[in-house]
């Protein structure tokens, strides 16, 4: 396998494609230094196509993922098609995985994460862009010593030093 440095988005292609718009628009505007995929911007998948071909596709680019964000937003919970999937295949993989509330809580939200995120070493953050970079350098590129840990967060102290409102 190559060399792996893209960051994977898992989202709600129906509901919650504002959010991967906002990200886009970070990247250009905030000079946010990742390059990530749009799961749902396959080459050669359009509607209809058999499942096994796009989760095929998804697989091929996930081979060349270094970390994921799942946008957890109200319904995300409830996707299991692909969304589950794709956070299933992350984990097998042991690709780190940064849950973004776009409801902007800190932590793990119960009511709106997927189950088979819970207790799993992953970090939740708020929908911001400067968390999200803080815990793809640090907790993504750290990951090795999370191990073992599971529903992290970051404290209040660290979206103070970014200068996120508390």
């Amino acid at each position: 396998m190559g060399y792996k440095n893209k960051t994977y988005v898992i989202f709600d292609g129906d509901e919650d494609i504002w959010a991967y718009g906002f990200m886009v628009g970070w990247k250009k505007s905030e000079h946010i230094d990742f390059n990530f995929f749009n799961a749902h911007d396959v080459n050669e998948i359009r509607n209809g196509t058999l499942e096994t071909t796009v989760k095929k596709k998804l697989k091929e680019r996930i081979g060349d993922t270094k970390q994921a964000v799942v946008l957890v937003g109200p319904k995300t919970k409830n996707l299991f098609r692909y969304v589950r999937w794709e956070i299933e295949t992350m984990l097998e993989l042991g690709i780190p995985i940064v849950a973004s509330n776009l409801n902007q809580k800190r932590r793990v939200d119960p009511d709106l994460c997927p189950p088979i995120l819970r207790d799993t070493c992953t970090v939740h953050v708020g929908f911001r862009a400067k968390i999200i970079q803080r815990a793809l350098d640090n907790f993504c590129d750290n990951f090795a010593n999370f191990r073992g840990k599971a529903d992290l967060y970051y404290g209040d102290d660290v979206y103070r030093q970014l200068g996120l409102p508390l």
